[in-house]
């Protein structure tokens, strides 16, 4: 089996287990939850994207790893890892949080559709190799954080009239719970 079939092959059956673990264990949870909770919870994940700087390591990856994949991802990981935990440290100032939520969402998943454009343009299936100690990354943590990413836009956007039916007010605006 080549290179670039062996990695293609991964990555898509890495979708599939994270689909399947997180429809059956996540997706219940967060729905039941607060959006506060929820958000805060994904936001926790995310904060450990600083990892992606590890792209950046001599001897981690090969150097003749694309430096327009490698340099993009470490720094775009970085960049909502930072934002991941400002919202984490903002959550009792809720308007900042909720920002912070926002940005970290947008930049996350922004850095995940260049990153696959920069694989696909540097051809990383047929080079897969050249990603080291991180061929991990790809196939284990990113189907993880592509999944959150579309469920916090999920839970963001969804109608509050939803939210309002799924849980008995209490006399209070459930965005401040």
């Amino acid at each position: 089996m080549s290179s670039r079939l062996l990695f293609q092959l991964h990555l898509v059956l890495g979708y599939l287990a994270w689909l399947l673990c997180f429809g059956t264990y996540v997706w219940p949870k967060l729905k039941s939850m607060a959006p506060f909770d929820a958000q805060r919870a994904i936001a926790t994940l995310h904060s450990f994207r600083f990892f992606g700087l590890a792209f950046l390591l001599p001897g981690v990856v090969s150097p003749q790893l694309s430096a327009s994949f490698a340099v993009f991802a470490a720094y775009g990981d970085f960049a909502t890892g930072v934002l991941a935990m400002l919202a984490l440290l903002t959550a009792r100032i809720r308007p900042l949080f909720w920002s912070f939520v926002v940005a970290f969402n947008l930049v996350g998943m922004a850095d995940l559709i260049i990153d696959y454009y920069h694989a696909t343009a540097a051809d990383l299936p047929a080079h897969a190799g050249e990603l080291g100690a991180l061929y991990a990354i790809p196939i284990i943590y990113v189907p993880t954080l592509a999944i959150t990413h579309v469920a916090a836009f999920y839970l963001m956007l969804r109608p509050r009239l939803k939210r309002r039916h799924a849980r008995p007010s209490v006399g209070r605006d459930i965005s401040q719970a």
